[in-house]
């Protein structure tokens, strides 16, 4: 699928979801306001019926006006126009209440006007394991005798009586998530799809020159006349073996891919010494970087060099990241080495002053088949999978890794290995 079809199928989407997430919101939104006034509603008639049955067992006539007043969302004012008798009130509230249907907790309070304080009455809960909450119930000046209530779980209820709505917000949002997680697999396999582009059009490339470079070495010596000619024919060997060995190195890292990949890593650990991997690797790296009129220099201060590793792996990780410096170095590369023993860990540390790297390409060094853009400029060789390979052997290891880098600057990567000691 072309990039801008992908594109065009997100936008559509991700509007649709905007538009279908809002009219829902709307429509329960809607409901609820729906519930709580029918809620409201049903209260006020069985508080009015509660204000009713008080008149008349007072021998009382009830004012012309409503007695019932809502002073918010869940609490409403009963004028009863003389004095309470809390156990009366308490029977005719549970009566209307359980005649109207309406089975929530609530909680009442009695006007006391000798005292101008709001005296608790009772406190009625559906589910008695529930705990009471201490509340202040407001006082309403323009009444004399009358009681408050209260319902503290108002909210609850009315979301419970609204469970189709629950049931379908739910099965809404499910479907939403897959579908925003199906675009987030689409968008991953499109990126991969480009990286593993990439990597065969690279690949192709680093196996294609050293092919046509064999291929013209050996159409030369091919030629009779050659032998008459020791140095060229030794020119021309010594090429056939170096692309030979280029050719190698590429497979090898290819095969290290496959390995990680199938996760068939059996790691053989034994003690080594770090000091002595370090020789042998930069004894191959020095020809080539002197050749460059670059310089390789090493710092082996650490007292206790030993690690308990793969031999094979931790010569792959080190030729690595060596090789990563020097790859990302100027014409003429400064590649610096240290060691260092702190706190019963060794450092190994490989610093260049290379080109360096964007803080915003940094997570991604790590990543496979992953290169830093280097804008138009294709000098740079490789996979992606060096510093891949690199973060794998260190994870299996359990040691850490950090990389500082500045544009323009260079790099520097730190290695934390645990120390064996001796």
């Amino acid at each position: 699928m072309k990039s801008n079809h992908i594109r065009i199928a997100v936008i559509l989407g991700s509007v649709s979801i905007i538009g279908i997430i809002f009219f829902q919101l709307y429509w329960v939104n809607k409901s609820y306001n729906l519930e709580e006034e029918q809620f409201n509603r049903t209260v006020e008639i069985a508080l009015y019926n509660v204000a009713e049955k008080m008149a008349t067992f007072n021998g009382l006539e009830l004012p012309n006006e409503n007695p019932v007043r809502q002073m918010s969302t869940n609490y409403f004012i009963v004028d009863i126009n003389n004095v309470i008798d809390s156990r009366i009130l308490d029977h005719f509230l549970k009566e209307e209440f359980e005649y109207s249907n309406i089975r929530i907790d609530y909680e009442y309070a009695i006007y006391d006007c000798e005292t101008n304080q709001m005296v608790f009455g009772h406190y009625f809960r559906q589910n008695s394991s529930k705990k009471r909450k201490e509340i202040q119930f407001q006082k309403y000046d323009e009444f004399t005798y009358y009681f408050g209530i209260l319902f503290p779980s108002k909210t609850g209820y009315i979301l419970n009586s609204m469970n189709i709505w629950l049931i379908s917000s739910f099965v809404l949002f499910t479907a939403i998530f897959f579908f925003a997680y199906a675009i987030f697999i689409i968008l991953k396999q499109k990126r991969l799809s480009e990286v593993q582009k990439d990597f065969i059009n690279n690949m192709t490339h680093e196996f294609k020159t050293p092919i046509s470079t064999i291929g013209i070495s050996a159409s030369v010596l091919s030629n009779p006349e050659i032998i008459n000619e020791p140095e060229r024919l030794q020119n021309y060997t010594q090429i056939i073996t170096e692309q030979n060995k280029r050719l190698e190195m590429q497979i090898e890292k290819v095969l290290q891919l496959a390995t990680l990949e199938k996760r068939r890593l059996n790691l053989k650990k034994e003690r080594l010494n770090l000091h002595e991997v370090i020789k042998s690797v930069t004894k191959g790296f020095r020809l080539n970087i002197e050749k460059n009129d670059g310089v390789i220099t090493c710092k082996m201060d650490a007292d206790q060099p030993f690690v308990m590793a793969d031999k094979q792996h931790l010569f792959n990780m080190v030729y690595n990241l060596l090789d990563n410096a020097m790859k990302y170095s100027s014409d003429s590369p400064e590649i610096h080495i240290e060691t260092k023993n702190d706190n019963g860990f060794l450092y190994f540390t490989i610093s260049d002053k290379g080109i360096g790297i964007d803080k915003k390409y940094i997570k991604k060094v790590f990543d496979k088949f992953y290169r830093v853009p280097t804008g138009n400029v294709h000098n740079v060789k490789g996979f992606g999978l060096g510093l891949n390979y690199v973060k794998s052997i260190v994870n299996e290891h359990k040691w850490k890794i950090n990389i500082e880098s500045e544009v323009g600057r260079g790099s520097r990567f730190v290695i934390v290995m645990k120390m064996e000691l001796v």
